[in-house]
């Protein structure tokens, strides 16, 4: 048992205790009575020092306080109105109510949970769900639990339908580059819809057209390329041609910035391959051998160098030129990588890669399923189930893997949002921290069943090397059968299953023959049993994946290799569909930390990416297009596949502006909202903007950075002294109907979601069993040590004085 001392200064009063017994025994004093003293004296300061240890004890409240936050901003006029209400009457009369309203043209929702989450009252949100201002709902959902403040979701009835349109891609564009724009349509319901829209480039009619959609959003893909630089406008119109309630959000407005193309540096033997006809295209190219007059260039392109063509001095200045911002982006070839004697050297640190062959690893698709039920709290096995998944996470053999986390207790709950791929340290950083935040659900119920379930789903439609670990204590009892139909099911699709079984004093973990409930269940599925103790991490050894066969001597060599988006979110796949082979590449190995963005279906890098310094660097490890004796990858350059060069250029380069003058950077905004500017001066002198005429204040943030705001009050665009900013709707009508991720924010955190007559009938009762709180007592233990000091002194007395009795008897004796 740990102990707790109120005054623990009191303790030191045991070191003079000791120094003087010591100096008396020294003296010649009887040693075991000074040694008894010792520890009697010592025992009474430990008591005056105030032991005290922390037990945990359940409190409930019949009358817990309730906070109804009710939404009636201007997004929920579709909703049916009064519900908030309703909820409040049937609660109030039962238990302590609080009637919070939100109003206006904006949502704070986030702000709301957290600044009302107090530890000891619940929430009730009757809301859409669509927070669009101020502190994120995920964030204050995550403070409510850690404060001990459950958030409950009421949905209301949707009544009408309603359509809004927008319009997504970037401000900054390229003159003469073709860029790809997004025009997001959504609707509140998910009844059939028919709309007409047309799309506009100032006054060009750029794209029209009639849709029928079902699907809550749809997504039409707008190519187009602005051929005069300065400030241009994007617009879109939406009619509907059904139910619709609003037609405030049926036209939106996007502002482009249309600049010069970024200037590159390109060193390359033969400028005439197909990579230097996509970048001469697209951007203004000088070529030359010498690292000179690179001060006013975006990035730099190294095309099939050998390290031979790179000084020391050339391998700073690059090092320096990508610190400070700028872009590399290096290509492969027959001199290059592997083949350019680029391992080892000062250049191959701002590499993404490693010069050298890498083992492939890719293919594999992992799922953990965590136990928090409430057992893993009352047996203390919770902090250990949590620790060995994060654990797993930090493999290095799994570097390549898409890996998913999946909670259960009474139900299963998705906490990463499905496969994540384990290449990138951001996205094992945001598991971590998603598992390092899980606590326990308010029932005892342990549900393995369900979240298996929800593997299921992930991965039957995944290829390759799929693996489900469950981490638990073992108390799965309650859902063992249910779980065992579940798992038989998945395991006839060839998933290896492992069991990381913590083992606490869960009484659930045994059958009544004393059988092992978590080791069975990997029996009956031929999985791995893997028993743990408190404080140990189980160390999983994978089974290898199946490396492609390298072809015998006299075998024929193979001749293409299929191209895969490994990671589609990155910025350069996000808008592609890459389809295509190429027939050879630089066998590379990515370095940690590094993006792998594009493989070959052998696992082989041909795009990786990572950040060096400010800067941006990327390797693709194939050649140019036209190659020397023999072409690796023609088809890359061809068709769709050809903008994976720009995007991966566009990547390297970031901010297209040139560095020059006055620099102006900012978001378009809504109707009721401001818009921030942020300006860098590159020239001497402090900038000046203007807007409607009057000169703008602006305040310093920084070195020659400044930053200014304006209020817009219409709807369209608006010039700032040549950079435009659009103003389009009110925010809170651009997402419409229920935000679908709600239910899923509210249970991850505790909470659950109800409709009106579920909340009547059920909230309260959920309410007053999730008032059982867990709380620590101090419990003074100076008893025992008082009690311990007496029983030693009397037994050292009683010791003395039998030996006094047993020596004058045999003084008499002998007399």
């Amino acid at each position: 048992m740990m102990y707790t001392f109120e005054e623990p200064l009191v303790l030191l009063l045991i070191l003079p205790i000791i120094v003087g017994g010591l100096y008396l025994i020294k003296k010649g004093a009887r040693k075991p009575l000074i040694l008894s003293r010792i520890v009697v004296l010592s025992l009474l300061v430990v008591a005056l020092a105030s032991p005290f240890s922390l037990v945990s004890e359940v409190t409930s409240d019949d009358t817990p306080q309730i906070v109804i936050i009710s939404d009636e901003t201007s997004s929920m006029q579709l909703f049916k109105e009064g519900v908030g209400d309703n909820v409040y009457e049937s609660l109030t009369a039962n238990t302590p109510t609080t009637m919070i309203r939100l109003t206006g043209e904006s949502t704070s929702l986030g702000d709301a949970v957290e600044q009302y989450s107090s530890g000891d009252n619940q929430i009730v949100l009757v809301t859409d769900g669509n927070s669009n201002f101020g502190k994120d709902l995920e964030e204050a959902l995550q403070f409510s639990e850690e404060v001990g403040t459950t958030v409950y979701s009421v949905e209301p009835e949707l009544e009408e339908n309603d359509i809004s349109v927008q319009i997504l891609g970037d401000k900054t564009v390229v003159i003469g580059n073709e860029n790809q724009f997004d025009v997001l349509v959504s609707q509140a319901g998910e009844e059939e819809i028919r709309y007409s829209f047309e799309v506009y480039a100032g006054d060009t009619l750029v794209r029209s057209g009639t849709f029928t959609q079902s699907a809550r959003t749809r997504t039409i893909r707008v190519p187009y390329t602005f051929k005069k630089l300065g400030e241009k406008e994007l617009s879109v119109t939406l009619t509907p041609l059904t139910s619709d309630k609003d037609s405030i959000n049926n036209q939106f407005y996007k502002a482009i910035y249309v600049v010069p193309k970024p200037n590159i540096k390109m060193l390359t033997s033969d400028s005439s391959a197909p990579l230097g006809n996509v970048l001469y295209n697209l951007y203004s190219v000088s070529n030359t051998d010498e690292f000179t007059n690179i001060d006013d260039k975006k990035a730099i392109v190294l095309d099939n160098q050998n390290i031979r063509t790179l000084s020391e001095t050339d391998v700073e200045l690059l090092k320096e030129f990508v610190a400070d911002g700028n872009g590399l982006v290096v290509v492969g070839g027959e001199t290059s990588f592997d083949q350019g004697n680029y391992l080892n050297s000062s250049f191959e640190d701002l590499l993404p890669v490693l010069s050298k062959p890498t083992d492939w690893k890719g293919g594999r698709s992992i799922v953990l399923v965590l136990d928090v039920s409430q057992s893993t709290f009352h047996h203390e096995s919770l902090s250990d189930i949590l620790g060995n998944a994060i654990f797993v996470l930090e493999d290095e053999n799994l570097r390549d893997a898409y890996a998913g986390v999946i909670a259960f207790g009474s139900e299963g709950i998705d906490v990463s949002g499905g496969l994540v791929y384990l290449g990138s340290q951001a996205n094992i950083l945001k598991l971590e921290e998603d598992i390092s935040a899980l606590t326990p659900g308010s029932t005892s119920e342990t549900s393995l069943d369900q979240g298996l379930l929800i593997a299921q789903e992930w991965l039957e439609n995944e290829v390759g090397e799929l693996d489900i670990i469950i981490i638990s204590d073992g108390g799965i009892e309650q859902s063992y059968e249910e779980a065992l139909v579940v798992a038989d099911e998945i395991s006839d699709g060839d998933i290896q299953f492992y069991y990381v079984h913590v083992k606490s004093s869960a009484p659930s973990q045994r059958d009544q023959f004393g059988n092992i409930y978590a080791e069975d269940l990997m029996e009956s599925v031929e999985g791995i049993y893997f028993p743990v103790q408190k404080g140990e991490r189980a160390n999983l050894e994978f089974e290898d994946l199946d490396i492609p066969d390298e072809p015998e001597d006299d075998e024929p060599i193979m001749t293409s290799f299929p191209l895969i988006e490994y990671n589609p979110n990155h910025f350069i796949t996000r808008n592609l569909e890459v389809d295509g082979n190429i027939t050879g590449y630089n066998d590379v190995t990515p370095k940690a930390g590094a993006d792998r963005i594009v493989v070959t279906a052998t696992g082989k890098p041909i795009i990786t990416t990572w950040r060096y310094g400010l800067g941006r660097v990327a390797a693709i490890t194939t050649d140019n297009g036209k190659g020397g004796q023999a072409t690796w990858s023609s088809q890359m350059y061809s068709g769709n596949n050809s903008k994976l060069i720009s995007s991966t250029m566009n990547w390297a380069i970031g901010n297209p502006q040139v560095e020059e003058g006055t620099v102006v950077e900012g978001d378009d905004t809504w109707f009721g909202s401001t818009a921030t500017l942020y300006i860098t001066r590159y020239d001497e002198g402090v900038p000046k903007l203007k807007y409607k005429g009057e000169t703008l204040e602006l305040a310093v943030t920084g070195k020659n950075t400044y930053e200014t705001t304006i209020e817009p009050k219409n709807i369209g665009l608006h010039d700032v002294s040549g950079y435009p900013i659009a103003v389009n709707y009110a925010i809170e009508y651009r997402d419409v109907g229920m935000n679908e991720d709600l239910p899923v924010l509210i249970k991850a955190n505790g909470g659950k979601t109800y409709t009106e007559k579920e909340a009547l009938a059920l909230l309260l009762t959920d309410a007053k069993a999730n008032s059982l709180k867990s709380v620590q007592q101090p419990v003074s233990q100076k008893l025992y040590f008082l009690i311990a000091a007496l029983l030693l002194f009397l037994t050292e007395i009683a010791v003395r004085r039998i030996r006094e009795i047993r020596a004058a008897n045999r003084e008499r004796a002998e007399q």
